[in-house]
């Protein structure tokens, strides 16, 4: 049984992450397992608790500003550590969603090397760009 932690804050952002991304983030208590866990919480300006804290209270422009969204590798184990059982790796790929939708990209293509581009497998280019340009 899933039971709320204080009161949620209207607002459009909440909504529309919940509803993409199909979590409640008001599930989460900010006890840290997440990122604990987290491979790339060095690299995140924000740590997932922190993301899904700043969703909790309606810190819009501080989220969307953050880099953290782009960092995440998505490979659950956020989810596996998580007593709540809320999955941070579908908050993080609504946030992208959400925020590409809005018409910010998560790299700047001019800026990209031609060397990385001309040795990477265009597998991967494709799946990268899919996750961070518009």
């Amino acid at each position: 049984m899933k039971v709320r932690i204080g009161k949620r804050p209207k607002g459009d952002l909440v909504d529309l992450i919940e509803r993409i991304s199909g979590e409640d983030p008001s599930l989460c208590y900010q006890c840290g397992n997440c990122t604990a866990g987290c491979p790339a919480a060095f690299a995140m300006d924000l740590p997932p608790h922190q993301v899904v804290r700043l969703l909790q209270i309606g810190q819009e422009d501080m989220l969307l500003s953050s880099r953290a969204m782009w960092v995440c590798v998505s490979c659950l184990q956020c989810y596996s550590r998580c007593p709540k059982g809320v999955d941070i790796s579908k908050i993080m790929e609504a946030l992208r969603q959400v925020t590409l939708r809005r018409g910010k990209d998560g790299i700047e293509v001019k800026g990209l090397p031609v060397d990385l581009l001309s040795q990477s497998p265009q597998q991967a280019l494709v799946a990268g760009f899919r996750k961070l340009v518009s």
